[in-house]
């Protein structure tokens, strides 16, 4: 028997679409478009990967609600999570009119398997974002993944090769890009008009690194797969510090440990080190040399040091202070503020630097799966950031200085410190193959 040709998810769409006008019963609107509403052949079928606080409260919400995306799996280790996650949206779905249900999965592998999902958002813990994103590029599905992209500087040179290599479009979770919660794109443009002079200085201001964990063992009521949650990490006792069962309405403590993240200095860092990156132009480098501060119990004080000078120090007050020649320039969420005030009072002119504006981060990366475009905050930014916090880690973890080639991705002439560039991984789990 000869096998039928295999057909596209899009063009089944149609087909059945087709099938459906002539069929004598009512069908929605939304199907075919009618309304104004893209038909599900032209809308993005996206897949969930995590269904934690931020899927939640961030991402199933905004995106579940574009009209021309379809939300059509989610995927938890915690069966609770993932059913409410899964009520969510086909509860969205119903009050649009959509007929199409949301399946929901256990394991990251069997939604990127799917041939139906054109995109997936990964909102996972930390130590559980590399892994997923390659695999999906190499499945030809786009990404969005949530800050900070990698545990290591090796998954973030990694995941760069995956994106490229595949053609795909990766957006990272660093929405301050997009102006999100304050005016960084306006700070960014300001610093890079040269309103301030030259930058001499830049301190961040967030959490300091993380530390391994200690936390104790508490009983696991059934419906979650724990040794899937640990992933890469070592084998330890089940602690709802680390994974809160069902849905919650807080940060679980796992940001805290090298287990699985880097801390307040990756967190927040990944937002606040992000801004400062944008505003040095240095989005494609970094720094050249990490110096960890004199007090060897300090978890604040490291610097950063840049091939033009500049100095980056991790602390002081929230966000990014940038000090220059002519003036000092403070943002953070809800604040923009300038020494003199007419850096940031006077509009910019036609011949200052103007930077393209987002229309919002998940808009943003939908656009540029249709367009094939970088968006805004693109896989290189979100791995030239994430190594700029995962140096200033590494400054406190081994309290020595080092010196780094942001182009080679290696500390120079320092076999010791290229042994940190990544970590070993519980079995069966490894980095991907590009």
């Amino acid at each position: 028997m000869k096998h039928q040709p295999m057909i596209s998810r899009r063009e089944f769409l149609k087909r059945t679409a087709a099938t459906a006008i002539a069929t004598p019963f009512i069908v929605p609107s939304t199907v075919f478009g009618a309304d104004g509403t893209p038909p599900p052949s032209e809308r993005i079928a996206v897949g969930f990967i995590g269904a934690g606080k931020m899927a939640h409260d961030y991402h199933l919400s905004t995106l579940s609600g574009f009209a021309d995306v379809q939300c059509v799996a989610v995927c938890d280790v915690d069966t609770t999570r993932r059913l409410h996650a899964k009520k969510y949206i086909e509860e969205r779905h119903a009050k649009a009119n959509r007929t199409q249900g949301c399946a929901e999965h256990n394991d990251f592998r069997d939604v990127i398997a799917r041939k139906d999902i054109d995109a997936v958002v990964i909102t996972t813990p930390d130590h559980w974002h590399a892994i997923p994103v390659i695999e999906a590029c190499k499945a030809g599905k786009d990404v969005y993944c949530e800050k900070p992209l990698t545990l290591t500087i090796r998954e973030a040179q990694l995941c760069i090769a995956g994106v490229r290599k595949h053609s795909r479009v990766l957006q990272t979770g660093s929405q301050q890009r997009s102006n999100v919660f304050g005016k960084f794109r306006e700070a960014v443009e300001l610093i890079r008009s040269g309103r301030i002079g030259k930058v001499r200085t830049v301190r961040v201001g967030v959490g300091g690194p993380s530390r391994w964990c200690d936390l104790g063992e508490e009983p696991m009521e059934p419906g979650l797969d724990w040794n899937l949650w640990l992933g890469q990490a070592p084998m330890r006792p089940y602690h709802s510090a680390l994974s809160p069962r069902g849905k919650h309405n807080h940060f679980p403590a796992w940001r805290s440990y090298r287990e699985y993240s880097g801390g307040g200095m990756t967190d927040m860092g990944a937002h606040h080190f992000d801004i400062a990156q944008w505003a040095l132009d240095m989005d494609q480098s970094g720094p050249v040399e990490v110096i960890p501060p004199d007090d060897l119990k300090a978890e604040t004080g490291a610097k950063l040091i840049y091939a033009n000078g500049v100095e980056m120090i991790h602390g002081g007050p929230s966000g990014c202070t940038f000090e220059g020649t002519d003036g000092k320039l403070s943002i953070d969420r809800g604040k923009l503020t300038s020494e003199p005030e007419s850096i940031v009072k006077e509009p910019l002119g036609e011949k200052e630097v103007h930077l393209p504006k987002s229309p919002g981060h998940h808009r943003d990366w939908i656009d540029c799966i249709r367009s094939r475009k970088r968006p805004v905050a693109d896989v290189e930014i979100g791995a030239r950031s994430v190594t700029v916090c995962h140096l200033a880690n590494l400054a406190y973890w081994y309290r020595r200085k080092l010196r780094w080639d942001p182009q080679n991705w290696r500390f120079v002439g320092d076999d010791e410190a290229n042994q940190w560039l990544d970590r070993s991984r519980r079995d069966p789990w490894e980095l991907p193959k590009v």
